[in-house]
């Protein structure tokens, strides 16, 4: 984990590529806030619903600078609801969310941009646009934000790509590089404005072993190279070994384990265990034998008997054939 004065002074990703006045044309850094061990992002006591299912029930967490937090927790616990609610795509029913020290849930819509401004997301399916190059696709962040010249934005692109291992592909379609490929673009476009935060959504889903790696070795480096700080949904345990500096299980609306990854191994908790394990609920087994056990137990109905076949007819005894007539012969 970064200490705090490195990640006040984070790098740039453009020093030595632009002059200090291009740069300047770039959003400013997130200020610095006046405590530096106050968390980045800080959730209390949040309540999310969706009609009846209740995804969230009273969070609370903080997230600090510097350190890669991984979210596991079964489908459906509100994973991907609480990033989504920590860049303000969706809006918590009740309790706070912070960024910064800054309250940013109930800020005005144009306040809050500005406060994504320092927020990248990796899509889970990588959100990438169509019918743009690549090229187009990792500079768009500039072309909304910023007043560089094409061929400022130009040399931007090329450098975030090589940071992501695609150098030279600018010129492509996103339909003509590999699905790992296409992550490793999304997130060259996630870092390009230099965000303070990294939210990932199941950055490895779908992708292969040796792909998969990849991404989990610049998950690892952004922290370590930028100080940037990341929020990673997961339900990968070999990724969120590699990345991770801490680990948070949601279950039923709560967060029921907070703390290193080693902790959870030791965890005498059934719930977390079973998940780090991998093993289902007892519960859940019952459920499925004893529905096979049902159609395995219940009488079976007999077949409907086929009909007897007809027996042929007895042949015709010799006695019963009339004699033929006698044939009578004119004198």
């Amino acid at each position: 984990m970064s200490n705090a004065a490195s990640i006040l002074t984070r790098p740039s990703i453009y020093t030595g590529l632009l002059d200090d006045a291009t740069l300047h044309q770039l959003p400013e850094p997130l200020p610095p806030h006046d405590d530096p061990d106050t968390p980045l992002v800080r959730l209390v006591d949040v309540y999310k619903a969706f009609g009846p299912l209740h995804v969230h029930r009273g969070v609370n967490l903080d997230v600090f600078r510097g350190q890669t937090t991984v979210l596991l927790g079964p489908s459906g616990t509100g994973k991907s609801v609480l990033i989504k609610e920590v860049i303000g795509l969706l809006q918590p029913d009740h309790g706070e969310v912070h960024f910064n020290g800054h309250r940013i849930d109930t800020m005005p819509e144009a306040q809050r941009v500005e406060q994504r401004l320092h927020m990248g997301f990796l899509f889970q399916m990588s959100a990438l646009f169509d019918s743009m190059t690549i090229g187009e696709n990792v500079g768009f962040p500039l072309d909304q934000h910023t007043h560089l010249d094409p061929d400022q934005r130009s040399r931007c692109v090329e450098r975030v790509l090589a940071m992501v291992g695609l150098p030279g592909i600018q010129a492509k379609m996103p339909a003509e590089v590999s699905g790992g490929q296409r992550k490793r673009v999304a997130l060259a476009r996630a870092i390009i404005l230099q965000p303070a935060l990294m939210l990932y959504d199941e950055p490895t889903t779908g992708l292969d072993p040796v792909s998969s790696d990849v991404i989990n070795e610049l998950m690892a480096a952004l922290p370590r190279n930028l100080g940037i700080t990341s929020i990673v949904v997961t339900h990968d345990l070999t990724s969120a070994r590699k990345i991770a500096d801490r680990w948070v299980l949601l279950y039923d609306g709560h967060v029921i384990a907070d703390g290193p990854p080693d902790s959870f191994d030791q965890s005498q908790d059934p719930v977390v265990s079973r998940f780090i394990r991998g093993v289902a609920d007892q519960q859940d087994i019952d459920r499925i034998h004893d529905a096979f056990g049902a159609l395995v137990t219940a009488p079976p109905t007999p077949p409907t008997p086929p009909d007897p076949p007809t027996p042929p007819d007895p042949p015709t005894p010799a006695s019963a054939i009339p004699a033929p007539a006698p044939v009578r012969t004119e004198p």
